[in-house]
């Protein structure tokens, strides 16, 4: 059975640039053995197979796999697979369109607005399903310099230490004191999995994030390794600037109210993307939250298995 799929680039409104994601429509019938096996001919850092929702109220029902293994939740496959299923059913947009979806993820049923608009890239974000949390572990800095190649004194700035945080899949925030540390980064993944924490079956990837950035409009600079899932750097995570948000209110300690921020990530890759991170923060807590970014097609066709 023939079954569509798209090529989509996320959290970027230029085609190649972002983070890659295949879209496979119509995945009924496929068992999770050809679902893992078709992601690894993708080859992508994820892959999301859209099926129909298990409650008729909601829009689609979600499974993404990167090529070693399938994901609760992950957050460029959670915006591109929004645009593409309002792409697939409005098209080429005459007009403004604005759109609400839930999406079934296996961490949950995920929130998405999505906004269409004639001669654009089209843009969606969604409530985060889970609120990050911090997870103990026993994190040091020399080994962890150790594993990118940096010095200890480039780990860190102000009170931002490294820490362990999940809003549905587990990352070590490394903050490095600015962005020349982040570029020259050399990243050992031998070294890495040696010191990296487990948590939620899975070993933690690496975060790696400092002030400002190559943008001038960005807040935050952020790296992204992962060999635990197969991947040798990923190009915008949105998974992980979820989790990332933990560690902003509780290292900087935010006022209450809204807070927008843009993080870019992909520069050392050649690949730029900006994720668009929105906090509301009650009583020195997270309330709500909010990631999104847009995605544009590059190629589409058919799956012939």
């Amino acid at each position: 059975m023939a079954r569509r799929y798209a090529i989509y680039d996320v959290f970027t409104e230029k085609r190649l640039a972002g983070n890659p994601l295949a879209v496979v429509f119509e995945a009924e019938g496929l068992a999770e053995e050809a679902m893992q096996a078709i992601a690894q001919e993708f080859n992508l850092s994820e892959t999301v197979f859209i099926l129909r929702p298990g409650n008729a109220a909601h829009s689609a029902r979600l499974r993404i796999f990167t090529p070693a293994h399938e994901l609760p939740f992950a957050g460029h496959p959670t915006v591109g697979a929004a645009v593409a299923i309002a792409e697939a059913a409005y098209g080429e947009a005459n007009s403004a369109l604005e759109l609400m979806q839930v999406l079934e993820e296996s961490v949950g049923p995920v929130r998405a607005a999505v906004r269409l608009k004639p001669g654009a890239a089209t843009f969606a974000e969604f409530d985060l399903p889970r609120k990050p949390i911090r997870l103990h572990a026993q994190l040091d800095r020399q080994e962890i310099a150790d594993a990118l190649a940096l010095k200890t004194t480039q780990v860190g700035f102000e009170n931002h230490v490294p820490s362990f945080w999940s809003a549905g899949v587990p990352f070590v925030m490394v903050p490095l004191h600015d962005v020349g540390a982040a570029a020259s980064v050399e990243f050992d993944p031998q070294r890495w999995e040696h010191l990296a924490p487990l948590a939620e079956g899975r070993l933690a990837a690496a975060y790696l994030y400092c002030r400002g950035g190559i943008n001038h409009t960005a807040r935050f600079h952020a790296r992204m390794f992962a060999p635990g899932m197969g991947l040798v750097e990923d190009p915008a995570t949105g998974s992980a600037a979820a989790a990332l948000s933990g560690a902003i209110n509780f290292f900087d300690g935010l006022v209450d109210g809204h807070h927008p921020m843009l993080i870019e990530q992909g520069v050392e890759m050649g690949r730029p993307s900006f994720i668009h991170l929105h906090l509301d923060i009650a009583e020195g807590k997270i309330a709500s939250a909010r990631i999104g970014g847009h995605a544009t097609k590059v190629a589409e066709g058919e799956l012939t298995v």
